[in-house]
């Protein structure tokens, strides 16, 4: 562009064309027309060859600026100049009659308020920066809980293989013990028999019972020794189930931190689903053990603590499959499963309360007088925990459900489907009041402030709205700690512009 300037410079055209300008005014008077158009177009033939000059350099220094610096200079000068220019010529009216100076354009373009359009981009720049930084602080927040969950993981696995290698030890020191003993009773047998053959019966009958003496002395120490190993052993078996619980507990929370949670299921995906498994085989209720007075209070918390992980993980999804052919809306549909899923730990802590008035009004007459009689109630009540009926805990949930206004009115199904999900969650409550101390949920309203200690997202909430817009699965509390978290959903301004909608129109069962 320089050597285009450069030769517009040294070029004489400018200075020639002015001392022509001169000339033909001189002149003009006395030529005649076709001169003085000849010398015309000989000045518009010099200026057009300037021109086209000055919009090679225009051309070049546009092109060096790139692909956005000049446009605005562009748009504000030259267009409206040429565009003025040329109606001005067309119409044969004079340019500088009409045109404003470029400077004035320029000021004017330059002045002007930023147009809509613009707002809109600056608004959205700004949204997205913002929900850049959102973005970051939650990936952050991720890769935090995933390296805690594997140490926590990492830690239980090597405390769970220290307690595996000594209970192969103890095992290994059983047997030894063991073969000992035989081996001391087939010594002791065999000279017994010598003695008895080689001296008076009078003298045999005193070594008899010195020997029957020491049989059981041995028999009473090998017993408490044994019995000592067993209880050891008992011991390392409950801590391994705690382990084994508390490690299938950090995978599953591990597994779905790593992975979004899925979508919920079509109507077409869950009625396929469904029609694989029956209602009354969608949730396996687990009968009690009739053993179960053996366990301590710790082996006993773990096995419950697993069954409300798989209810939350398996039987809550299978029940959702089951609510889903007749309810389109997911929010309903985990509405419901919460609300039965409350109703069922209060129904049975109820029931719970029941039982043990009972156990203690039959025990009191063998008691009287003892100091014994709490001991030997809760013994009672865990070792026949299978005398809970838990049939007429599901009618009064259902009973419960039918009449409360989030999900019953207008009706949009029948409750009786869920009628194993709901005996599973009875039977996990009743038997956790019979722990020391009990395990209930925590309290849930809609519209309370959001409590991380307590519950998780669900994978479509607002991750920066601070109120809960409903529940979806409760969280699991040991008098005032949490020892296994709930699931809510939360959404922002839900509750300012939000009315209450009706529930669905209610559909057809299917019949089976």
């Amino acid at each position: 562009m320089a050597e285009n300037l450069k030769r517009l410079v040294s070029n004489e055209a400018l200075r020639t064309l002015q001392e022509k300008l001169d000339f033909w005014l001189k002149e003009y008077n006395t030529n005649t027309c076709d001169q003085n158009l000849n010398h015309c177009l000989e000045l518009i033939e010099q200026v057009a060859k300037v021109q086209g000059q000055l919009f090679g350099i225009l051309t070049t220094a546009a092109q060096e600026g790139g692909r956005n610096d000049g446009v605005e200079t562009i748009k504000s000068r030259l267009l409206p100049w040429l565009e003025a220019s040329f109606t001005a010529a067309s119409l044969g009216k004079s340019v500088d009659s009409k045109v404003p100076p470029l400077q004035d354009t320029f000021d004017r373009e330059r002045h002007k308020d930023p147009s809509p359009r613009d707002r809109d981009v600056q608004q959205l720049d700004s949204n997205l920066n913002s929900t850049r930084s959102q973005l970051n602080q939650v990936q952050d927040d991720l890769a935090e809980t995933e390296t805690n969950l594997e140490e926590s993981k990492n830690r239980s696995a090597i405390s769970l293989l220290a307690a595996e290698e000594e209970i192969s030890q103890l095992k290994k020191q059983l047997k030894s013990l063991q073969a000992q003993e035989d081996a001391r009773h087939r010594n002791t047998d065999q000279r017994s028999s010598e003695n008895r053959r080689s001296e008076p019966q009078s003298l045999e009958e005193w070594r008899l019972e010195q020997w029957n003496s020491l049989k059981r002395n041995a028999d009473q120490r090998d017993t408490e020794a044994m019995s000592d190993y067993k209880k050891q052993l008992q011991n390392l078996k409950e801590e391994i189930a705690v382990l084994s619980a508390e490690k299938r507990a950090l995978q599953g929370r591990s597994s779905r931190s790593r992975s979004p949670s899925p979508a919920p299921p079509s109507r077409s995906r869950s009625c396929s689903r469904s029609r694989s498994a029956s209602p009354s085989t969608a949730v396996k209720v687990r009968s009690p053990s009739p053993n179960r007075s053996k366990l301590s209070n710790v082996a006993r918390k773990a096995a419950l603590l697993s069954r409300f992980s798989d209810s939350y993980s398996q039987a809550r999804l299978d029940a959702q499959c089951l609510l889903r052919r007749c309810i389109d809306k997911a929010e309903t549909v985990q509405r419901i499963i919460y609300i039965a899923t409350v109703e069922a730990f209060h129904v049975a802590k109820m029931a719970f309360r029941h039982f043990k008035i009972r156990v203690r009004k039959s025990l009191t007459p063998s008691y009287v007088g003892s100091n014994d009689f709490e001991n030997a109630v809760s013994d009672y009540v865990i070792c026949h925990l299978d005398l809970y009926n838990s049939q007429s805990s599901v009618n009064d949930v259902i009973r419960a459900m039918n009449v409360n206004p989030k999900i019953s009115f207008p009706p949009v199904v029948d409750f009786c489907l869920l009628n194993d999900f709901i005996q599973e969650i009875c039977c996990i409550a009743f038997a956790m009041q019979a722990l020391e101390p009990p395990l209930d949920i925590a309290y849930g309203a809609d519209g309370e402030v959001f409590n991380d200690c307590k519950y998780r997202r669900s994978y479509d909430s607002d991750f920066t709205a601070p109120l809960v817009l409903y529940h979806v699965w409760p969280a699991l509390m040991e008098n005032d700690c949490v020892i296994m978290k709930g699931e809510a959903v939360t959404r922002r301004g839900a509750f300012m512009s939000r009315s209450r909608s009706p529930s669905p129109i209610r559909c057809g069962l299917p019949r089976f």
